[in-house]
């Protein structure tokens, strides 16, 4: 019974649009950050709970260290290195995610609009609507762009998310272990259709991806 309480919480950490249940080593670098903070946070949520305890059953039981030390010692070493470690911590995993290769990347353009994702294949001259093909196991770079409002990029299960900016062009890369279909969402509220704007990423066998990447419709002339 104690384990299955304890599972409780962790029930809703999996599914096509969980973070927290990556199919990639980009999104597991994202995953990672994502315990190790609520790791961090858990810690010191019960160091605080504690010295409260402590204070309310036995007043006056903090006394003997001078306020000086508190302040030094909670206020401004503790945060300090808590903060030190999880800033580096994060700078790293980002850089990982910015410069790990596995083989040529292949270059997409994600194009949102109000309130449907297309996708174009640089290169390829090929267009898909409301799914993007790709290679398992090579890294994508997908470049978000909108030419109505904000709209957001993001496979939770595959990698981090960008903002689709009209007039702007943002980058993100995202990586597939394995062939499967995952879940894509804008994440950005972007209007009245915005509940419905998913998408879809198969991941197709490297040995297979060019036939399907051919049998696309050709990119209509811009």
């Amino acid at each position: 019974m104690l384990a299955f309480c304890a599972a409780l919480p962790l029930a809703g950490c999996t599914g096509d649009f969980s973070a927290l249940d990556p199919a990639g080593p980009f999104a597991v670098a994202i995953a990672d950050l994502w315990w190790l903070m609520l790791a961090g946070a858990s810690v010191i949520f019960l160091a605080v709970l504690g010295l409260f305890l402590l204070i309310l059953f036995r007043p006056g039981s903090g006394r003997q260290v001078p306020p000086s030390r508190w302040i030094w010692i909670g206020g401004v070493a503790f945060p300090l290195v808590t903060l030190v470690l999880l800033i580096g911590h994060g700078l790293m995993r980002g850089e990982y995610i910015l410069t790990a290769r596995t083989g040529t990347p292949l270059e997409v353009e994600a194009h949102g609009s109000m309130w449907r994702w297309d996708f174009r294949y640089t290169g390829n001259a090929r267009a898909s609507r409301g799914v993007l093909h790709i290679p398992a196991g090579r890294t994508i770079v997908v470049t978000a762009t909108s030419d109505d409002v904000i709209h957001s990029f993001w496979v939770p299960r595959l990698g981090g998310k960008i903002d689709a900016i009209p007039g702007h062009a943002a980058t993100v890369r995202i990586l597939a272990d394995r062939p499967g279909i995952y879940g894509g969402v804008c994440s950005e509220y972007c209007g009245t259709g915005h509940e419905g704007m998913f998408f879809q990423v198969h991941a197709h066998p490297p040995e297979e991806f060019e036939t399907v990447l051919a049998g696309l419709e050709r990119e209509a002339p811009r």
